[in-house]
């Protein structure tokens, strides 16, 4: 095997799942949770994941997916702490005998998910989510090496939570960015008040001064491609948008029916209804 063998990286996107919630969204939509991006990263051999599902169901499917392309899984890395994106790590790492890697602050934030987890990841999707103690590890100096590879943690603060990172693959032109850009789909509003959507953008300016030419976004459209330029620019004028309208509109109904129509196209009304009643609440 040549000493940098080249990568290339694969996506996994995880269909909607209906949530555990009889009441729809305002717009008569059923309360669905958004769709989850799962990233595969490999070379000739060997592979890492990027943000492991929710459900038991999801980890089989990506599971099988995984090993369907032959290759080495050494370890699982989870951008930040919301429990969408690395509560069947541990599933995945026992089939595959990988370890479980984030930053420092991403590992304080699992923890209090899993705090969490009975009062809402659970009454949401009850029975659906495997065991999921918290297993992972920093690496030093926030970085992994995938066949002579450099893939890089970079801490970027708050983006739709706190204490989020992204992984750089430089030789790749990629950022795999979890939840601080979205594409094509309605973004999580809850945790973005008091200052949350400013932090918001400084995290995206620090993808952006890492000069991706693709992103893989923690929620997407799979009908979408992966240009980092579009993505990032429809991130920003999403939150550009919700101050402008949160600006005009004095409660979460209005709020949402004029977001719903400035970004008509985009998935998932349920997401930006739970982000606008906690904004007004």
């Amino acid at each position: 095997m040549p000493a940098h063998s080249p990568l290339a990286y694969d996506v996994f996107v995880a269909d909607p799942i209906a949530q555990n919630v009889t009441d729809p969204v305002p717009n008569g939509d059923r309360r669905m949770f958004s769709p989850l991006s799962v990233t595969l990263i490999h070379g000739e051999q060997d592979a890492v994941l990027v943000d492991p599902p929710l459900t038991s169901a999801q980890a089989e499917a990506v599971g099988d997916w995984v090993e369907a392309t032959g290759k080495n899984l050494t370890h699982i890395f989870a951008t930040h702490g919301h429990g969408d994106h690395w509560f069947t790590a541990g599933v995945l790492a026992e089939r595959f005998g990988a370890r479980v890697v984030a930053s420092a602050g991403t590992i304080a934030q699992m923890h209090r998910n899993v705090s969490l987890r009975p009062h809402f990841w659970d009454k949401l999707f009850p029975g659906q989510i495997p065991d999921a103690p918290v297993t992972a590890v920093t690496v030093p100096g926030n970085r992994l090496t995938l066949e002579g590879h450099d893939l890089i943690i970079v801490e970027v603060g708050h983006s739709d939570t706190d204490e989020t990172s992204v992984l750089h693959v430089p030789d790749l032109e990629l950022v795999v960015a979890g939840d601080v850009v979205y594409n094509g789909v309605h973004q999580y509003l809850a945790e973005s008040r008091d200052g949350g959507r400013d932090a918001w953008r400084e995290a995206i300016t620090v993808v952006g001064g890492l000069r991706p030419r693709r992103i893989v976004t923690g929620h997407k459209n799979k009908e979408l491609d992966d240009d980092a330029a579009r993505a990032v620019a429809e991130t920003r004028l999403y939150l550009d948008t919700a101050d402008e309208l949160l600006g005009k509109h004095e409660d979460a109904l209005g709020f949402f029916h004029a977001m719903l129509e400035r970004f008509p196209e985009r998935l998932n009304p349920g997401a930006l209804w739970g982000g606008a009643v906690a904004l007004y609440a």
